[in-house]
């Protein structure tokens, strides 16, 4: 392949130049040559043990020069442009913590080789942002060392990627030319004692996250039909639960309201805690003594490591539950497989706005499903994929929801309700009613749901292989159907790991006392009941049998359910926030990893359940949020 002025683009994994300190750089134009890296462990590149990034991304590299050059490297970060907020590096051979100060573009300290520059999210850098390395500055112009931009070879001689404008201001400020139009730097980054002209980390006012109730003008709204069901997702939508988004009538006039802080800091969060429970994720899957934690049948260790390994990336989207006020933020778990409320976040709540006159801010879920066609299409699903649902009618407006998103995606789909209508062929292959055989699946069913199946089938765990394949029955379990060998699965079957609660004792292992995560443990500590706590089922659903108690170990609620024979994880009891008389929580969908949008659900109890009730969720100025 050749650019618009007929220089190579190179392949992945080609060395594109060396910078200062004898540091390769390599290309990340394709990662389409799957047979160099043919699973999830290959991508990751270490030096020394050390984990520097993925290959062959901007942060990688960055990583990498620091350690080589510099002999410290920084933590993990969600996105490059997280780095402009970190406050220390670590030096690898004794983890000593020296200071970093970050830069404003424009700022009167100029940056100097070996800091780090760093662009926002936008543009050319969307979502993630970017990183370089500086090499060189002078007063007209500024040379960086970089990875994941351009895919050409530097010219022989050259030990620098791109060569930027600066200009040095009457007062001394120093600027950086972006070059990419639609981009833009935030500054640069320095190991440094020296803090003068740096950016000062800046306490957020906590009562910016506190939601505030609202209600629109009452003009009869509520008494004229508002959603479309000439689209068969807002059919199915109005029969399940009519031309309404609350299900009590005093609510259909209300919706929340949330700070723009609020905003940055839930999609900080969402984009963060993803990154943090795959990282768990990797760990669970090579200890075999933290695997047993999650009460899956041993025969299925072996896919659930293929599948995390041959499908790093083909989680398409989950849904994050959080408490948010202004006592904090903290996640109560990440639903990875099979999460709901995506129709109420990213089509529902927009047309009540639109209908009932609501113009405060913007809708919070205003990007999910333009977001959701782009993952689909980066999804690598071919043919026909098969959407696979219960007959159940929140099931159904979920499902043809996100089959709106990959059929805007050029992806032809077909719905299929329970597994009555499947058989076998000749061939062995799992077909539908119309003898086409079953290759792609996304479906709205857990992975628990089959794997209920298969511990019948296993007997407490001591069978040693399990067979997906037509025996002597006349029909396929839904079993046989997701754990085919033959049928790729969305989400894919390593999602059951970051979905059960075992999860979260191991995040709080990993990473104690982060100001996201809630204390959680194997079993109930002193300290858990002291302060109170909560018990989960480690693979319930829907809010199933979770009981909550005070720190004098008085049960304060609890909620049935099919799973009071599961094994328990007691998790730091954080109340969800009282607003209008309900507590509050708050529900985030990662799309791709990435943040992409929000919603809230209320429920009279501090329980959030299935049909715990949505409102419209509007992000406005921090300076509107008290009007």
């Amino acid at each position: 392949m050749e650019d618009k002025n007929n220089s190579p683009l190179e392949k992945f994994g080609t060395v594109l130049g060396i910078a200062p300190g004898n540091v390769p750089v390599y290309s990340n134009h394709s990662l389409a040559y799957r047979e160099e890296l043919p699973n999830r462990q290959a991508y990751r590149n270490y030096i020394d043990k050390i984990f520097m990034g993925y290959k062959w991304q901007c942060v990688e590299f960055a990583r990498r020069w620091l350690y080589i050059n510099k002999g410290y490297t920084f933590d993990d970060i969600a996105m490059a442009y997280d780095i402009f907020q970190l406050r220390h590096v670590r030096v690898a051979k004794d983890s000593q913590l020296l200071p970093l100060h970050s830069f404003k573009n424009g700022a009167k300290r100029h940056p100097e080789p070996g800091c780090l520059l760093i662009w926002d999210e936008g543009g050319e850098f969307e979502i993630t942002g970017h990183v370089a390395i500086v090499t060189e500055v002078t007063p007209q112009f500024i040379r960086i060392a970089e990875q994941n931009v351009e895919y050409r070879l530097w010219p022989e001689g050259q030990n620098y990627a791109r060569e930027l404008k600066t200009k040095v201001d009457a007062e001394g400020g120093y600027w950086i030319e972006c070059h990419y139009s639609a981009a833009s730097i935030l500054g640069w980054v320095v190991q440094t004692d020296d803090a003068t002209h740096a950016e000062e980390i800046i306490e957020i006012d906590r009562q910016l996250l506190n939601l505030q109730k609202r209600e629109v003008k009452n003009r009869g709204q509520a008494k004229k039909t508002w959603l479309n069901i000439a689209n068969a997702d807002e059919a199915a939508y109005v029969a399940a639960m009519g031309h309404a988004l609350a299900s009590k009538e005093q609510d259909e006039y209300k919706y929340f309201c949330m700070s723009q802080t609020a905003h940055a800091e839930i999609k900080r969060a969402t984009n963060e805690l993803h990154y943090m429970f795959m990282h768990a994720t990797d760990c669970v899957l090579k200890n075999p003594l933290l695997l047993e934690k999650f009460c899956i049948p041993k025969a299925l260790w072996p896919r659930l490591q293929k599948s995390w390994e041959n499908r790093r990336n083909d989680m398409v989207t989950g849904r994050f539950d959080f408490a948010m006020c202004d006592k904090g933020l903290k996640v109560y778990e990440y639903n990875a497989d099979s999460a709901s409320c995506y129709m109420e976040c990213g089509k529902v709540q927009l047309k009540w706005a639109k209908h009932f006159g609501c113009k405060d801010g913007w809708g919070a879920g205003q990007k999910l499903q333009t977001n959701l066609v782009e993952a689909w299409k980066k999804s690598g699903a071919q043919g026909i994929l098969h959407i696979m649902q219960d007959n159940d009618l929140e099931e159904t407006y979920h499902a043809l929801f996100m089959k709106t998103a990959m059929e805007k995606a050029g992806i032809e789909c077909r719905v299929i309700k329970g597994v009555a209508e499947l058989s076998w062929n000749e061939q062995g292959q799992v077909i539908d009613a119309s003898q086409t055989p079953i290759r792609w699946i996304w479906k709205t069913w857990a992975w628990e749901t089959a794997l209920d199946q298969i511990r019948e089938q296993c007997e407490e765990d001591d069978c040693e292989t399990l067979s997906f394949a037509p025996q002597e029955r006349k029909s396929p379990r839904l079993v046989d159907v997701l754990l085919n060998d033959q049928v790729l699965v969305f989400e894919p079957f390593w999602t059951l790991i970051p979905s059960n609660k075992a999860i979260l004792p191991v995040l709080w292992m990993l990473y104690p006392n982060h100001p996201y995560l809630l204390n959680s443990q194997f079993s109930l500590t002193e300290s858990l009941q002291k302060n109170g706590y909560v018990a989960k089922p480690i693979v319930g659903r829907c809010g199933a049998n979770i009981r909550i108690f005070d720190s004098t170990n008085s049960l304060v609620s609890e909620t049935e359910g099919k799973f009071e024979d599961r094994d328990q994880i007691y998790q730091e009891f954080f109340r969800l926030p009282v607003v209008d008389d309900r507590y509050s929580q708050l529900c985030t969908f990662s799309v791709g990893g990435t943040y992409a949008g929000a919603c809230i659900r209320l429920d009279p109890q501090p329980i959030v359940v299935s049909n715990s009730d949505i409102v419209t969720l509007r992000i406005v100025e921090d300076e509107d949020l008290y009007q």
